[in-house]
């Protein structure tokens, strides 16, 4: 077998106006403290955060709450201003005086605030200001409405009440109107987007007000609204809360948002709080508290860069035991055993390629020894997938070592049994009944290992590996063959297949999957019997099949993993094809469907299409993507279907069912076979995902130059502390090691 020269299509020139610097970002990290008693009210002063409840005040220590011993009384509302922290108990004000509750009167009041260097309580109908260790009347004029907030805006003192904004005026409360007449009403044009007002907070020039039916906004005289139209992600607003970057924090029903530099930023479920309902809100240095009937949701902001992050899912994959025998590997809880043990999947072979793609990524990056060391284990390991079926060519699914702890896969395809066969040492089991996801993801990884990786034996290695499969498929008819003689389920390119209802369904991919094979041996194996074979698909019409390679009808039978593989096939088929009539093809196929994808604002699937195109990729969106991930790797319920702001985004259209794309912080981490705009899903008992599809994107991004390199030096902005820790999730693999591959 004699190596083809690899000649490869000019290479697309990349829009040097799209590349984004990896600068220092805020991390989202989530932690909850829980609570027996619903907490009803929260506020920080200085170094301390004190939570209310109808039981008392609870101070936080560390990662619990401590009840306050000589404030049991019910709290109706506690507030933080630059001199003191006060509370509004049911049976009057205190103050709190270095680490001792001062209390300053019995009476009923609903509100306080700073005001003018002062500090001013409102009763039902009257305001007072604080003298000393006493109160005196702030005004004689009464309210004409029951005050529920009063609020500190451009010098001036405004009163909220149900449906209700003034101001007071000298000796006067509320305002009047152009005949001069009385009028509470404190603004011109506009209204109140419902008369049910639970809270008021200014910042700057405006003054927020939270409503059932979103936020009103006075600027000057002018009232507007923000509403799921203008992105408000959720519009039953209880609570408001000044952030710590000139953000502002709103509390629902239905979980907290954050509006930050025109974007909002919604935070809901289990991820982010022990329960949805947020009564309030306090922030301190870079950290969000939220009291919920269930304890305190806690959201800190830590410094990253995305290289940060990387080197974090590395060491997330030590610490909760997602590496084995060279494999990665998702966690699922086991009710029996209270603990969490490694799946062995239908696809842990496509699984692992994807972190196999991301170090050699990686090392062509920073030629790190680190990483080209956990890029040869995890060749090595999707070579033995060939080698222990005994099959030339025919890859295993997974493997399991008999004895081992963790959930064997089941089942197979299409509702059948699983597959599973004896090593020849009799020391594993290796799952059949093999699809094309993992011969598409093994075809993927290791031309990337083969350019950016192998040296010495192991390029021939990867060749031989890449021949062999090409091989089994091409004379074996355009099929996978199993064990039994007998063509997989999800196994088959040939074209009696095509002509059944649903090879005729599948064959757009299905064809560019098998030319993407034969092409990507042919001039990397240098295998003429791969370039003879593809020679044949063309002949055979396969080439004209992909142009509409991906389904979208009907919308709820789509299949959104299959994605995964049509961007693996032609990642390759398109790097290497260079006749004109067929590139063009190709191309033709490739535009139509990354226009389908292009609204769920995938980073793999943007810089797949970008590499190959040198076209705009939307490279903004995809950072923004991989920033916001969680580090909190579990797959917690979501829910996003009952929000207000499910609109298709102006210059997008959704062609493939959905409304929206949804941020990972809003759902959940994903493999890339996983769709960005289910609503709903994730689980209450939450499986641990692997990091291989965000590892592969971010350094992708980093080599094709759309990611520019850190701009900090500051080590603790760049990498994280190894903790040696390996007991978070799953156990460490014991059983028998990997078999030494024969040369």
């Amino acid at each position: 077998m004699t190596p083809l020269p690899i000649v490869s299509a000019d290479q697309p020139r990349r829009r040097g106006s799209e590349a984004v610097i990896d600068e220092v970002y805020l991390q989202e990290v989530g932690r909850q403290i829980p609570s027996s008693v619903a907490l009803t009210s929260v506020a920080s002063f200085g170094q301390r955060i004190i939570a209310g409840s109808d039981q008392g005040l609870f101070v936080v220590d560390g990662e619990q709450l401590l009840p306050v011993a000589e404030m049991s009384q019910p709290i109706r509302r506690l507030v933080s201003t630059e001199s003191a922290m006060w509370a509004i108990a049911s049976d009057g004000l205190y103050r709190l005086e270095g680490s001792v509750w001062q209390k300053l009167s019995g009476e009923s009041f609903n509100d306080l605030t700073a005001h003018l260097g002062e500090t001013i309580v409102a009763s039902e109908r009257r305001l007072w200001r604080v003298v000393g260790e006493g109160l005196q009347p702030y005004s004689a004029a009464e309210s004409p409405f029951p005050i529920a907030r009063i609020i500190s805006h451009c010098e001036t003192l405004y009163v909220l009440g149900s449906g209700r904004l003034t101001f007071v005026d000298g000796n006067r409360i509320g305002a009047r109107n152009v005949y001069g007449w009385p009028s509470d009403k404190a603004w011109d044009w506009g209204m109140l987007p419902s008369l049910s007002t639970r809270d008021a907070l200014s910042q700057g020039s405006r003054l927020y007000i939270a409503t059932d039916r979103g936020l009103a906004m006075l600027r000057g005289m002018l009232m507007t609204v923000i509403r799921g139209e203008q992105g408000l992600c959720y519009e039953d607003a209880h609570c408001l809360a000044k952030g710590f970057d000139d953000d502002l924090w709103i509390g629902t029903t239905r979980g907290a948002i954050r509006m930050v530099d025109g974007a909002f930023h919604y935070f809901a479920g289990r991820r982010w709080l022990p329960d949805e309902q947020v009564n309030a809100i306090a922030v301190s240095d870079r950290a969000a508290y939220f009291a919920t009937p269930k304890g305190l949701g806690v959201i800190e902001y830590e410094p990253y860069t995305l290289q940060k992050k990387a080197d974090y899912y590395e060491r997330h994959l030590d610490e909760w035991g997602q590496r084995r025998l060279g494999f990665t590997h998702k966690l699922e809880w086991d009710g029996k055993r209270q603990e969490y043990v490694r799946e062995v999947s239908d696809n842990d072979g496509g699984y692992t390629g994807n972190y196999l793609a991301a170090q050699a990524y990686r090392y062509a990056v920073t030629k790190d020894s680190v990483a080209r060391e956990q890029a040869v284990q995890t060749f090595q390991a999707l070579r033995w997938l060939e080698s222990m079926t005994s099959m030339p060519g025919f890859l295993a699914r997974s493997v399991w070592a008999k004895g081992e702890v963790g959930h064997q896969a089941d089942h197979g395809s299409g509702g059948a049994p699983a597959e599973w066969h004896d090593t020849a040492d009799g020391l594993f089991e290796w799952k059949g009944d093999t699809s094309s996801d993992e011969v598409c993801s093994h075809f993927y990884a290791t031309r990337l290992f083969l350019d950016h990786v192998a040296q010495g034996e192991e390029v021939e290695q990867a060749k031989r590996h890449l021949a062999s499969i090409a091989a089994h498929i091409a004379n074996n008819g355009w099929k996978l063959i199993d064990v039994d003689g007998q063509p997989t389920r999800w196994g088959r390119w040939d074209p009696e297949y095509f002509t059944t209802e649903e090879g005729m369904y599948d064959r757009g991919l299905q064809a560019l999957e098998v030319l993407s094979f034969m092409k990507t041996a042919h001039v990397l194996a240098g295998d003429e019997q791969a370039g003879t074979a593809y020679d044949r698909l063309v002949a055979l019409g396969y080439p004209d099949f992909t142009l509409r390679q991906r389904n979208t009808f009907p919308p709820d039978g789509v299949l959104h993993f299959l994605d995964e593989l049509g961007f693996w096939s032609y990642a390759n088929l398109l790097a290497y094809e260079q006749d004109p009539l067929l590139r063009g093809k190709y191309r033709r196929s490739l535009e139509r469907s990354y226009e389908l994808v292009r609204i769920e604002q995938n980073p793999w699937f943007n810089f797949v299409y970008g590499a190959l195109t040198g076209n705009e990729c939307e490279v903004g969106p995809s950072v923004r993507h991989l920033r916001e991930w969680p580090l909190d790797l579990r797959v917690w319920s979501f829910q996003n279907s009952h929000r207000a702001d499910l609109r298709t985004p102006v210059g997008y259209e959704a062609n493939k069912a959905g409304i929206r794309a949804f941020s990972p912080r809003e759902t959940e981490p994903m493999r890339w076979d996983h769709w960005t705009m289910q609503a709903d899903g994730g689980s209450s008992n939450p499986d641990v995902i692997e990091p291989g599809a965000w590892l592969l994107a971010y350094w992708m991004g980093r080599y094709h130059g759309y990611i520019t390199p850190p701009t900090t030096t500051d080590p603790a902005a760049l990498q994280v502390k190894r903790t040696g820790r390996t007991d978070l999730g799953a156990k460490p693999y014991t059983g028998p090691p990997r078999p030494d591959l024969a040369k």
